[in-house]
């Protein structure tokens, strides 16, 4: 079994997943849109979205985890709450004297964001479809960008995952993948500016997704070949 990286502060990562037995997990336009929603809500405090890509039975996301002190502190919860009420827990501050105590201080642990995110999506997804059991494959798959070289190929191995798939011809046509979002005016939670200055510029960033590149050097180290 592949050793799963652990998730540490400042540092790049390739995040996937697929459906258990390789089952759905996005049916309609609620089902793609849902699981972003609950993504903004859970990753969005915690790290920065280079990429991303949603198929229909699996998911990809470059992401960069934000340094602690970027990240702040859970806003203080009530002294009898049990820390459930998510509508507080995730609200991130930075202002210390929003605590009474000490003790009281939560900092953020980004691979428990990531459990809570798709514990909510299958939550969501059986209660939908009615279906019992577990959603994705455990536990989901992660791999440390040590070399930020290969972040810009992995970019464009993210985006081109649904011609990849026999989804559609063109990666721009796609619409579950940040690939428009990246050539759109529109406000966006991606990194943007970040992601274009990989290419160094948006004419090369786009120049570069309409050619056919050889990705062998990313098998094994950044992605696996079943994906």
């Amino acid at each position: 079994m592949t050793k799963l990286a652990p998730i540490e502060y400042g540092k790049y990562y390739h995040i996937y997943n697929r459906g258990i037995n390789s089952c759905n997990l996005f049916v309609d336009k609620n089902d793609y849109e849902h699981f972003l929603k609950l993504y903004t809500k859970y990753i969005d405090p915690i790290a920065n979205t280079y990429a991303w890509c949603l198929m229909t039975n699996h998911f990809h996301f470059l992401i960069r985890i934000k340094e602690e002190d970027e990240i702040g502190y859970y806003k203080s919860l009530d002294s009898n709450s049990n820390g459930s009420n998510d509508s507080v827990r995730f609200k991130i501050t930075e202002d210390l004297s929003e605590f009474k105590e000490p003790e009281s201080v939560l900092k953020p642990k980004p691979i428990k964001h990531f459990s809570h995110l798709f514990n909510a999506y299958a939550k969501y997804f059986n209660k939908r479809y009615n279906r019992h059991g577990s959603l994705f494959e455990k536990a989901f798959r992660r791999k440390l960008i040590a070399d930020e070289s290969y972040l810009k190929y992995l970019v464009y191995y993210i985006h081109h995952n649904p011609v990849h798939h026999n989804f559609t011809d063109e990666i721009s046509e796609y619409q579950w993948s940040s690939f428009q979002s990246i050539l759109s005016l529109k406000e966006t939670k991606l990194v943007r500016n970040d992601v274009i200055e990989l290419f160094d510029d948006l004419n090369n960033l786009i120049f570069f997704h309409k050619q056919q590149h050889e990705l062998n050097q990313l098998k094994g180290q950044l992605i696996e070949d079943s994906f």
